[in-house]
């Protein structure tokens, strides 16, 4: 018999697939000066990248918009002081990307490119980092 697939496999690929792309459309937004779509959009595939982990892992992951949250739920069963240690040193960027969720949208304030630029690469930041949970 083979391994067992999780019920949960196909919706975990499917937020993983959304997170790609949202982050692809962070940079394509990013390259058209969009920088507050970009932002937002950063937000949404670090968002959605850590629930497909906890969704394949777990089976299940919090009702929260929060990385900082979501990361935490990923460290308690998996690369717990790596992934402590990530959101210790990148508190204040992972603070201003969960904040990207409703600033971006619904505030008059606005982004810049180095704003944008930094979201990206924390969003990439945190999918690669979380990534490995799934090659353990």
């Amino acid at each position: 018999m083979g391994v067992a697939r999780s019920p949960h496999r196909d919706e975990a690929e499917t937020l993983r697939r959304r997170a790609n792309d949202f982050l692809e459309l962070a940079r394509e937004a990013s390259r058209l000066e969009n920088y507050d779509i970009s932002c937002f959009l950063s937000e949404q595939a670090a968002q959605l990248h850590l629930k497909s982990v906890l969704l394949e892992e777990v089976g299940d992951y919090p009702r929260t918009h929060s990385i900082r949250n979501l990361l935490a739920e990923v460290s308690k069963g998996f690369m717990g002081e790596e992934i402590r240690e990530f959101i210790h040193t990148n508190r204040v960027r992972l603070i201003a990307l969960e904040d990207a969720y409703i600033i971006a949208r619904y505030t008059p304030a606005t982004y810049t490119m180095e704003d944008a630029e930094d979201m990206i690469s924390l969003a990439d930041e945190t999918i690669r980092l979380t990534s490995k949970v799934r090659k353990k």
